[in-house]
């Protein structure tokens, strides 16, 4: 991956704090130039537009997140392990934002409502990470799937409304221990639907 330039990452920087402090409505690339000792046409050299810059903030926590979730995916432990710890984990880095960084969640929302860029290099990204882990228990016989696709499909669709955004806002107000338990039962089943051939 190449390096940014130092006037890149000091855009990225100050739009992250801004994006954070105001949120979308009161975001100005204006500002962000203003803060970060440059004009506003020198951030439009490394972002050219708005919805660029906004975007590029959310693919440095997406990335973050991603890299957690690689070293899940790339540890020793066995294959349902390691898919139970990658939809928790999703799961709670997307519940985590929304609770303590609000206005990146929405940021995050709108990118995937959109179907940006961002968002959709992210979930092949995040979908890769599932299926190697998928394809490592069918290896070594710890999942027993009549079809892989459909295995697959089933476990991302499965999980979708405890790692959508647009799901996730919409259940804020549910207590996390409800959220939680249904999560966990959810997991158990997928892990015997996998093992057991049923897909």
């Amino acid at each position: 991956m190449p390096q940014r330039e130092p006037s890149e990452t000091r855009i990225l920087t100050v739009a992250g704090e801004h994006l954070r402090r105001f949120g979308l409505k009161r975001f100005t690339v204006v500002a962000v130039a203003e803060e970060a000792g440059m004009t506003h046409a020198n951030v439009y050299r490394y972002f050219p537009s708005r919805v660029a810059l906004i975007d590029a903030v959310v693919d440095v926590w997406l990335k973050a997140t991603e890299r957690k979730l690689a070293d899940i995916a790339d540890g020793p432990d066995p294959a349902d392990d390691k898919l139970e710890r990658l939809i928790l984990g999703l799961a709670k880095a997307n519940r985590d934002l929304l609770s303590e960084d609000p206005h990146l969640f929405a940021a995050l929302s709108l990118a995937v409502a959109k179907r940006h860029a961002v968002s959709r290099r992210n979930r092949t990204r995040v979908r890769a990470l599932f299926e190697r882990v998928v394809d490592e228990g069918i290896a070594t016989g710890v999942f027993e799937p009549r079809d892989r696709d459909r295995a697959i499909a089933f476990v991302i669709d499965a999980t979708n409304r405890f790692i959508h955004p647009a799901s996730l806002a919409l259940e804020a107000d549910v207590p996390q221990a409800s959220v939680d338990t249904r999560l966990s039962t959810l997991i158990r089943v997928i892990l015997r639907v996998l093992g057991s051939g049923i897909v």
